[in-house]
């Protein structure tokens, strides 16, 4: 067997179906949670990750013992550096602003190497500049299997996500309606509401995970049902009450995906909703 037929075919192995928990409403809609925090990165950047693994190697634009790189400053480096491990291929990430250990410590302890650059949008030149395949979660944003698994496990009336590279969003909107949360300062609202594919707000989202400052060519706006802007209190305040509620140490970009989903059941009589967690909150 090849290297590269034994890395696709480590890259199929499944993890098992990330649980549905439901979150209690006291009204007629139910609201399930899916706990995107059960992979084993703790996120659910680990679908993305291994979407763009594989469909690099099966490119040919990963190969055995190649470094591969990205830039990003959230939980996908540490879902990235999780598989490159597993592969056996060196991982760099080029982070924006300067090295602090917590944002360091989760991805070194995966064998990756961290670099920070400043300022923050030169994260994507320095990564470019680095020997080996940029992944280019954005620019090669890359659907991947999460609606197959949750239609597998429920029917819902909608479901929640966040947007970050547009995947996901996509991944879902071929198959049942969508509804994105975007935080305070991100690009996907206004781009969404005026049919602007090309839409930056040139200001950066306190949500880190969700919230980007222009609308990224993996966002496809005709796949989306509605975007909802949740204002940042929010997003925090519905994360502090999914860790009381639950105990899932979720982030802000899960509170902000809830607190939509909860605004949309408002205006509801009946249903089901699906709101999915985007991972572990940094830090915890």
């Amino acid at each position: 067997m090849s290297w590269r037929e034994w890395a696709l075919a480590l890259l199929d192995e499944p993890d098992g179906p990330t649980p549905l928990i439901e979150f209690p409403t006291g009204g007629p809609v139910r609201v399930l949670l899916k706990d995107e925090s059960a992979h084993p990165t703790g996120t659910m950047r680990h679908r993305h990750a291994r979407a763009l693994f594989r469909r690099a190697i099966r490119e040919g634009l990963v190969t055995e013992g190649m470094t591969v790189v990205e830039a990003t400053g959230g939980n996908a480096a540490v879902a990235q550096a999780w598989f490159a491990r597993r592969l056996g291929l060196p991982y760099i990430v080029v982070m924006p602003g300067r090295r602090t250990e917590e944002r360091a410590r989760r991805v070194e302890e995966l064998g990756g190497e961290c670099r920070f650059v400043t300022p923050p949008l030169a994260i994507y030149d320095a990564a470019r500049a680095v020997e080996g395949h940029f992944l280019d979660q954005f620019g090669r944003a890359t659907e991947h299997d999460l609606a197959d698994e949750l239609l597998a496990q429920v029917t819902p009336d909608w479901v929640v996500v966040g947007a970050n590279t547009g995947a996901t969003s996509a991944t879902l909107g071929r198959r049942t309606r969508v509804a994105v949360a975007d935080p305070e300062n991100s690009a996907y609202f206004p781009g969404w509401t005026l049919d602007a594919a090309d839409y930056a707000t040139g200001m950066p989202s306190r949500v880190e995970g969700i919230g980007r400052p222009r609308v990224e060519p993996g966002f496809k706006g005709d796949l989306v049902d509605r975007v909802i802007p949740v204002p940042d209190q929010t997003s925090r305040a519905t994360a502090a009450r999914i860790r009381e509620v639950t105990g899932i140490a979720a982030g802000d970009a899960s509170g902000a995906a809830l607190a939509a989903g909860l605004m949309l059941a408002e205006r509801m009589s009946g249903g089901l909703i699906v709101t999915v967690l985007g991972g572990i909150a940094a830090g915890r």
